[in-house]
């Protein structure tokens, strides 16, 4: 530890509260001080490191008295990975929590009245639920404390296969086991970097963008219980290399057999992001589930919500808030692959879906296909557009309005447009609480927001999602 670090002060603190993005908070002279992996209730020692304008952020050192809600994480890596940082709280104390960083956000942040306010929905698992587990090959392995200060020999420190250190491009936690994947993932993780270490390749380095191995993704479908397996290295250009590649697409899939699509992909760029161009294809090129009797063909690097589960109560709790009539005509704006759009078509007479990544327009026009869904429409269109209401005056005029943005939110043109527009209802989805309250309120001068529906799609993470049903101020035409 370096002696700058040393010398910060030392502080027992009281832990009041957590912020939405998952920092505990404890008050003390006036100072607001921001902890991680702590909960209401704790008594902490911390080191204060920076202060900032109104809070001060600092290091847990030890839990002094814990909190009665504190209970022991699962996962060995608790604290060091990064992820699923809400181990610490028990289930029902999560889904209340989210509920409160979602009513702060409208009533408290948005000062917006608010009809009600419903649970938040939770999750049928929270473990072993997520449908795709994206870890990386790394040159420069993560060492943990007590590796260092043990004394031992320290072997494998060029070598990892896990997840990405928080705040850190270039550190990998090597990891043999992670417990929001299925289970059968931590065997196929495990088996690739026994293999990858016998034969002695080389992985990523992130600075000098040296190494062969990049990326392992895992897609599992829940419905139809298999999975599909994305490796990505730059060109194999070595014998043991290209050896390497033979056997993760002719023989792990033979180890195990629910693997139903082994990809190969080739990344060669300076890209840190988890994808490439498809070099070899195992079975088939895309894996399927069902959501509300729609069955989705996923290809290797699109997007699709990753938990399956709690994905069907998802897309239903949004149809059921929209009240949908076989009479309706529906936009879906920000319609990716077409989730809300496709199930909901079978409720309406018409449904248009707008986006602007043109492969998801793609799937969306495949899965509609796939699916012999007439009704549903799909087009590419940048909704940030200046010219956005031009483009969509084409169309038929909707009854209802889906939107599901980005975590930042929607864009000032949008708004503007649908206050121009004055739908008579829209059902507002979003996994950014803040950002869909800064945009209702936007909306409040010609819309009350009716209802608040929070759903837990990552159990042990502070994310939520969340449903706001927002009506026409009565009065308004």
């Amino acid at each position: 530890m370096s002696r700058k670090k040393k010398d910060k002060p030392i502080l027992e603190l009281k832990i009041e509260t957590i912020a939405f993005e998952g920092l505990a908070i404890a008050r003390k002279d006036n100072l607001v001080y921001f902890v991680k992996n702590a909960i209401p209730g704790d008594l902490v020692k911390v080191r204060a490191l920076r202060k900032r304008k109104g809070y001060v952020q600092t290091q847990l050192l030890e839990i002094l008295e814990p909190s009665s809600d504190r209970i022991t994480p699962l996962c060995k890596y608790f604290g060091v990975c990064g992820g699923c940082s809400w181990q610490i709280l028990d289930y029902q104390n999560q889904l209340q929590w989210k509920k409160r960083h979602v009513e702060d956000a409208f009533t408290r942040i948005g000062k917006i009245v608010c009809g009600i306010i419903y649970d938040t929905l939770p999750s049928p698992k929270i473990f072993n639920y997520r449908n795709k587990m994206e870890f990386s090959f790394g040159a420069s392995r993560w060492l943990e404390e007590n590796e260092i200060e043990s004394g031992n020999e320290i072997t494998n420190k060029n070598f990892a296969l896990g997840l990405h250190i928080p705040g850190r491009f270039d550190k990998i936690l090597d990891i043999n086991e992670c417990h929001i994947q299925p289970a059968i993932g931590n065997d196929i993780l495990n088996t690739v970097r026994e293999k990858a270490l016998s034969m002695e390749l080389s992985s990523y380095h992130q600075k000098e963008h040296t190494g062969f191995l990049r990326n392992l993704i895992l897609r599992y479908s829940e419905t139809f219980n298999n999975l599909m397996l994305i490796l990505i290295t730059q060109s194999p250009q070595s014998e043991n290399e290209k050896e390497f590649i033979d056997w993760f697409m002719a023989y792990l899939p033979k180890e195990f057999p629910l693997i139903a699509s082994a990809i190969h992909a080739v990344n060669d760029s300076l890209s840190p992001v988890a994808t490439g161009k498809i070099n070899k294809v195992t079975g088939d090129d895309y894996i399927k589930e069902n959501i509300l009797n729609v069955t989705f063909k996923i290809s290797p690097f699109s997007f699709f919500q990753t938990n399956s589960l709690q994905l069907n109560q998802f897309i239903g709790k949004i149809i059921d808030t929209a009240e949908l009539k076989k009479n309706m005509t529906v936009w879906d704006l920000y319609c990716g692959t077409g989730s809300i759009t496709l199930p909901a078509a079978a409720s309406v007479k018409k449904i248009y879906g707008f986006e602007l990544v043109e492969s998801s327009i793609l799937d969306a026009k495949t899965n509609a296909e796939y699916n012999k869904i007439n009704n549903a429409k799909f087009y590419c269109e940048d909704l940030h557009a200046k010219d956005i209401s031009k483009k969509l005056e084409q169309f038929e005029k909707p009854d209802l309005i889906f939107i599901d943005p980005p975590r930042a939110g929607m864009h000032k043109n949008l708004i503007k447009l649908l206050k121009t527009m004055q739908c008579p209802k829209i059902v507002y989805v979003s996994c950014n609480p803040a950002t869909q309250a800064r945009d209702c309120t936007e909306l409040s001068d010609i819309y009350d927001v009716q209802s608040l529906q929070p759903v837990d799609m990552f159990p042990h993470t502070y994310h939520v999602e969340n449903i706001a049903m927002l009506k026409l101020k009565n009065g308004i035409e």
